[in-house]
């Protein structure tokens, strides 16, 4: 079985208003990772990522480039602990 790791990131860009959290939490869900993504009041995107290493590294590698109607300029990635809850999540925005 495949270690499992949990990464939050925080992007920066043009990453509101663009569909960035339907798509993170599409991608998520169809890769099986667990999670949530929400928008922050100071125009980031936040979420927490999951799952096996292999799979939450990809995804972190896909939000440094997100939905083709993002820019984002930057993303700052965490180590975290596990969600509380299972599935893959948008949460309101903070």
């Amino acid at each position: 079985m495949a270690e499992k790791t949990a990464i939050r990131v925080v992007i920066e860009g043009r990453v509101q208003g663009v569909g960035f959290r339907a798509w993170i939490a599409e991608w998520a869900n169809s890769r099986g990772l667990e999670g949530w993504v929400r928008n922050r009041r100071e125009g980031t995107v936040e979420a927490l990522f999951y799952g096996p290493e292999s799979t939450v590294r990809a995804m972190v590698k896909a939000c440094a480039q997100g939905p083709e109607t993002a820019r984002v300029r930057h993303l700052k990635e965490y180590r975290d602990e596990s969600p509380d809850d299972p599935g893959f999540i948008q949460r309101p925005t903070v």
